[in-house]
């Protein structure tokens, strides 16, 4: 699968050398993103798991291979789940704020 997403998105890498191909790839397999992203290097990765589902952003470095749009982290539950617990739907923007500042740190560090 990874063959084909490399392979339909070759035409449609852009200046920043992302394709308008992606995958979903699991956050909560993380051992399989570096290879993955050795396989489909143009490739921009959803990576859904993170919270709830038990993924940990600080694990996704590999997805984005020092590359800030490389990969997109969705997180909701946890998020949600912070607002519902609270009654307050205030409460979910520390949550999501947090979560933001750490995925940023490990798309914009070394891979």
């Amino acid at each position: 699968l990874a063959a084909l997403v490399q392979e339909l998105g070759a035409d449609g890498v852009g200046t920043q050398g992302l394709s308008d191909v992606g995958a979903v790839v699991a956050a909560t397999e993380p051992s399989l993103l570096a290879a993955l992203r050795e396989r489909m290097p143009n490739a921009v990765l959803l990576l859904p798991g993170v919270g709830a589902q038990g993924g940990r952003v600080e694990d996704l470095a590999p997805a984005f291979a020092g590359r800030p749009a490389a990969a997109l982290v969705t997180v909701s539950r946890s998020i949600a789940r912070a607002a519902l617990d609270a009654g307050d739907a205030a409460a979910a923007r520390p949550v999501a704020e947090q979560l933001r500042d750490a995925a940023w740190a490990v798309a914009s560090g070394p891979a």
